[in-house]
């Protein structure tokens, strides 16, 4: 799915300028879904918290029943490489991915023995600062590990996400806010969630029904290095209705200020646009 421009894909050991074919038809990850991915940012000659993405595509992998063939730090080495045929205030998409090549004797198995492996760049704008989104309810939840990988980022996984999504359009909303198996609110259909109640932060604990994601793990870290309390416990669907911030944190725009949950409306507010400001403080801060 080519959602940027300027793309660039290493495959076959190089680099190749263009949204190239990687996977051929009888490919178990193009008919069984075993496929898994990570995504980071490149932005302002910067690339925060790289090697921890890299190192969940391999986790991911492995959750998924697949071989992950390529290190940390080599798969760092190859995105910097790749990444010096952008402008340095270029803003990239940073994209790794595995996927199955063969099935075992039964076909619904990965075999092991070979995976499939590539990296996609795309230059994709960061969202300006007040872009901001709306909440609805959504009848879709997510699953449980019993029932899917829902520790691993996987490509089977976000159909339902594309559900939850398209609910939430058609009755107006941008965004879902998503309940877990049982009933309370877990994540967005896109996103990690926070919440503010009187300059407390607010983040549904993480229960293995979705990913405690890293950019969510780094806010919480800068938060409290900040002075600001974060408290992560079961949150309602009725405890966002009487929230006086919320945001949204993931790997494409970081912070997304939240300023409606069905009825309710809420103004950008003083938390939120602090949660950014450390969030490009402590990336500039790597250099």
């Amino acid at each position: 799915m080519a959602t940027g421009t300027n793309i660039r894909t290493w495959f076959d050991g190089q680099w190749h300028d263009g949204d190239v074919p990687i996977m051929r038809a009888a490919d178990h990850g193009a008919w069984l879904g075993s496929g898994v991915f990570d995504g980071a940012r490149y932005f302002d000659g910067l690339a925060p918290d790289l090697d921890k993405h890299c190192a969940r595509v391999n986790h991911s992998a492995e959750a998924l029943m697949l071989t992950p063939t390529v290190s940390v730090e080599e798969m760092v080495g190859i995105i910097h490489e790749g990444l010096a045929a952008y402008p340095r205030d270029a803003a990239v998409y940073i994209r790794p991915m595995y996927w199955g090549i063969n099935g075992d004797r039964s076909a619904i198995v990965p075999d092991g023995g070979e995976t499939g492996f590539a990296i996609c760049l795309e230059e994709i704008p960061m969202a300006p600062a007040d872009a901001s989104v709306t909440l609805t309810r959504t009848r879709f939840r997510r699953p449980v590990l019993e029932n899917a990988v829902v520790n691993a980022k996987a490509g089977c996984l976000y159909p339902n996400n594309a559900r939850m999504l398209v609910e939430a359009r058609a009755k107006g909303f941008s965004n879902a806010l998503v309940a877990d198996a049982m009933g309370n609110v877990a994540e967005t259909a896109t996103a990690n969630i926070f919440m503010v109640r009187d300059g407390v932060a607010f983040t549904p604990i993480p229960n293995g029904t979705f990913l405690a994601g890293i950019t969510r793990a780094r806010h919480i870290a800068n938060m409290r290095a900040d002075g600001i309390e974060v408290v992560e416990k079961v949150l309602t669907f009725e405890d966002f209705e009487a929230a006086d911030e919320v945001f949204m944190s993931g790997n494409m725009s970081k912070v997304t200020p939240v300023t409606a949950f069905e009825e309710r409306r809420y103004q950008i507010g003083p938390i939120t646009r602090r949660v950014r400001e450390l969030y490009w403080d402590w990336a500039a801060s790597t250099r």
